[in-house]
């Protein structure tokens, strides 16, 4: 019984593949289509040719990643980072031969950093930008107050602050966090840079309480969020939304840019 094979093929690669929206492949003239990065490229041969007896076989292996270079893997819109184990097995003339390529996750962790404590932020009808002056005194009077306790944050530890409305004429729906993802992508002098939503969560319901503190809490998801990447082909930064919605359909949003880093 059994089968003979020419021998087990490994291969480790590890990539970032760019690509474009529809409305940024104007900008690029010559990146239609964009080659990947390659990061990381291993090949070894795991089992040297012979045969396999009936039923189950193991067959050790191990390799090492190299100590730079690397960046986390990172499943994005526009930009993703994956690593994958490549298994072949040739199996002689008249028998099909055996692949199959498995995805494993890096992670690159780093020792704490310092920051300075963020700033204690108030959102006004005076604050709002893109608002005309004209119009400021229209606005229902509110003042909503907070900070952040990290705008320089872990990936590994939850997105933690506070808010409190301090005074809200109108009618309060929702208060929501919203984790955004910016993805650019550069060539040439050109940048092609996207913003789209990875998850939004609703922190407050209804007409909340006045000068009532309500915390702000919220995990990372893996593989959608990874350390800030900031590279000479791409970038990965993200950005965090606190978005009041009123009864009447209006909305406020204030707009946080937040650093992400895995902690050792």
């Amino acid at each position: 019984g059994g089968w003979s094979h020419q021998g087990i093929n490994m291969s480790i690669e590890g990539q970032a593949k760019l690509q474009l929206s529809s409305r940024s492949v104007g900008i690029f003239q010559s990146m239609s289509s964009i080659p990947p990065l390659s990061l990381f490229e291993n090949q070894f041969m795991a089992q040297q040719p012979g045969r396999f007896t009936d039923g189950m076989s193991q067959v050790p292996f191990k390799f090492e990643l190299p100590m730079k270079g690397l960046f986390e893997s990172y499943h994005g819109v526009y930009i993703s980072v994956s690593y994958f184990i490549n298994c072949s097995c040739e199996r002689g003339m008249m028998q099909k031969g055996l692949a199959r390529s498995v995805e494993f996750v890096v992670e690159c962790p780093e020792a704490t950093k310092d920051e300075v404590e963020p700033e204690p932020f108030a959102i006004t009808p005076e604050s709002l930008e893109n608002v005309e002056e004209s119009s400021i005194s229209v606005i229902p009077t509110f003042n909503i107050t907070g900070r952040l306790f990290h705008k320089l944050c872990p990936v590994n530890l939850p997105f933690t602050g506070e808010i409190t409305i301090q005074v809200s004429a109108a009618q309060i729906k929702s208060i929501e966090l919203q984790l955004v993802r910016v993805e650019s992508v550069m060539d040439s002098g050109n940048t092609a840079r996207e913003a789209t939503e990875i998850q939004n969560i609703q922190i407050g319901d209804g007409d909340m309480c006045r000068n009532l503190v309500i915390p702000l809490y919220m995990i990372f998801p893996r593989l959608f969020t990874c350390p800030t990447m900031i590279t000479d082909s791409f970038k990965v930064e993200f950005e965090v939304n606190l978005i009041i919605v009123f009864v009447d359909g209006y909305m406020v949003t204030e707009n946080f840019p937040i650093e992400l880093y895995r902690e050792k």
